[in-house]
Order: structure tokens, then sequence, then C-alpha cells
């Protein structure tokens, strides 16, 4: 708490993607953090379809009204704009679902740059507005942001992430592994799948032999799902019980 936040302050530009949605094209990268095909159909496909509901289907937890609050939480590698975050949050805090979530950003965005997303449209204005006021604490420290959410970004390479925690279900949303190939190799893999929860599931957009096989060498079950526009296959993963 209180360390000095290296932002992301390279060129930047908000591009428009296939299915309407915005995303941001990152010049020293050369890559945009969501697909071109379609930012909003890649999140919710890849991320809240494949990951989160696919995890609370396996595990039922699903809250009834009136009863306890079940919970999930989840670890995204690559928070960059938030909008997986906030699919994921509007979701649960619909359902009434208890969320845990972290996210790993090595170079936080700003928040006048995440504004610019017009990423407002996906969430209830009062999850935006709590979101948005609450970033740059959330960089510093956990937050609550209602009832339902608790969120904490780790200003830090993936590498030197550390927590005590263990996480129901991982978003791995590095840049792809040709802009970024350290953040796919094996000691990243490794890395971040300690963190995940037996029965815990692993999501990520990519498929590749060696990302499969690394992760079958860690002794998960790796399954090929259907893509998301523009790409055939995704790979989601799970630890056993």
């Amino acid at each position: 708490m209180g360390h000095k936040i290296k932002i992301m302050n390279h060129e930047l530009k908000i591009v428009q993607t296939a299915d309407g949605s915005n995303t941001i094209f990152n010049s020293e990268v050369g890559e945009n953090y969501h697909s071109r095909h379609g930012a909003l159909q890649e999140s919710r496909h890849v991320f809240i379809e494949s990951g989160l509901k696919y995890f609370l289907e396996l595990n039922k937890k699903v809250s009834l009204p009136g009863g306890d609050l079940e919970g999930v939480s989840i670890l995204e590698v690559g928070f960059g704009t938030g909008l997986n975050f906030l699919l994921s949050a509007d979701y649960c805090t619909e359902k009434n679902i208890q969320l845990d979530y972290t996210g790993i950003e090595a170079y936080p965005l700003t928040t006048d740059m995440i504004s610019k997303t017009n990423y407002n449209a996906y969430a209830t204005p009062a999850l935006w507005d709590v979101f948005i006021n609450s970033y740059p604490e959330a960089l510093q420290q956990q937050v609550d942001l209602n009832p339902n959410c608790q969120l904490q970004i780790a200003h830090c390479k993936l590498l030197d992430f550390q927590s005590d925690k263990l996480y129901d279900v991982i978003y791995f949303d590095a840049f792809a592994a040709v802009h970024q190939p350290e953040m796919w190799d094996e000691a990243a893999i490794t890395h971040t799948l300690k963190f995940l929860k037996p029965g815990g599931v692993f999501v990520t957009y990519a498929i590749t032999g060696n990302l499969k096989r690394t992760i079958k060498n860690l002794g998960l079950k790796v399954e090929k799902a259907p893509g998301a526009p523009g790409k055939r296959e995704m790979l989601r993963a799970r630890t056993g019980i």
C-alpha cells in the first residue's frame, strides 16, 4: 500500500471492433486488448460463458432467493481494461453470488483511458460508477465495490505475483504469444496454475500444442472448446477434486 503505481503511458488508441464494442490498441505491443472480431463477444464467450458460468454450473454455486450467498473467486492474468471483471461482477451481482476478484496487471491503464472505452454500457450504472471511482484504490489494496463484490488489482508482473489465496476460476487474458511469449512459457503457466483450487477451472482464448502439453503435464484435464468469433477453438482446463 502506498507504493507508486506505474501507469501505462505508451501510445494507446480507442478502436471499434466488429461487434460495435470498443477496445484499445497498444502501439508498443502491436496488439489490441481484445479481439478485433468483437471485444464484448470475446469476453462474454471465453470468460463469462466458458469460464465463470461453466464453473458455477459444475459446482451449482447459485444462490436461491433469500438463501445464503454462495461465492466464487476469480484470478485474472491481464486485467487490462477491466471488461472481463465488469461482466463477471455484473453477472454475480444480478445472481446474488459473492465475487472475490483479483486481477494481475503490470502496466495499469489510467482511469481516464478506461472511461473512454464506453464499457459503462455493459454494466449497471451503480457498478460502473463504483468501479471507476474505486479503480485507483484497487491498485493499492482490496476494495468492496458492493455487498457482493470485492476487487483487488495486483500491480506486478505475473512471476512476481504471490498470494495465500487459491482461486476457483483463472482467466488467462495476456497478450498473444507472438507479442509476449514470456507470458505463455512453461514458467508462466506453472506459476499461474499454482493459484488454482482443486476442482478449479482455467480458461483462455488461445490454444496451442505447447500450452496443452504444459497444462497436461501439470496434471490438469485439458479440453478444446468452441472459440469466440474469429477463432475456431479455445482452451479450458480443470484440476482434479
